[in-house]
């Protein structure tokens, strides 16, 4: 079994993408698509849905969501992997919804902020907090996606 890396590690490999010249480089010619393993939106919904609806919650549990503009491939793809690593779902190229312990979540913000801090840069990274209610009341616009039919909530009257 691999060693999972902690976000102190991640600081450290950011660290030295900057002394290696992180801010001057060019990006590759061919970078791996790092949204290969971005599940359908259909799943995704359901996924979101599912926190959502979910009846046992402890209390000290957070519903955020993280988003962010990188514009460095890799640090984007560290952040990537760090959140991942975290817990949190990714239910767009740069959002990231999660419903973690409130510990967690501090150290997430903490770690971000850390990694926002470390090199000059014109990035922006947003965590929000948010309710289910607030989820729940979610509308997805530009897909064909029937929210009622996977929230079991559509009503049929008979005759």
């Amino acid at each position: 079994m691999g060693k999972i890396k902690e976000a102190s590690d991640y600081l450290e490999i950011i660290k030295k993408l900057i002394h290696s010249g992180l801010s001057g480089s060019l990006p590759p010619n061919h970078t791996p698509n790092e949204y290969d393993d971005l599940p359908s939106m259909e799943e995704r919904t359901r996924l979101i849905l599912g926190l959502a609806n979910r009846n046992k919650r402890k209390a000290t549990d957070m519903l955020f969501f993280v988003m962010y503009d990188i514009e460095n491939d890799k640090v984007r793809r560290y952040i990537v992997k760090y959140l991942q690593r975290k817990g949190c779902m990714r239910v767009q190229k740069s959002i990231f919804l999660a419903d973690l312990d409130n510990s967690i979540y501090e150290g997430i913000k903490k770690d971000l902020a850390e990694v926002q801090a470390v090199y000059e840069n014109k990035d922006s990274i947003l965590v929000v907090p948010i309710s289910t209610d607030q989820l729940r009341a979610m509308k997805i616009i530009g897909l064909n996606i029937d929210v009622d039919i996977i929230t079991n909530k559509r009503n049929t009257l008979f005759f």
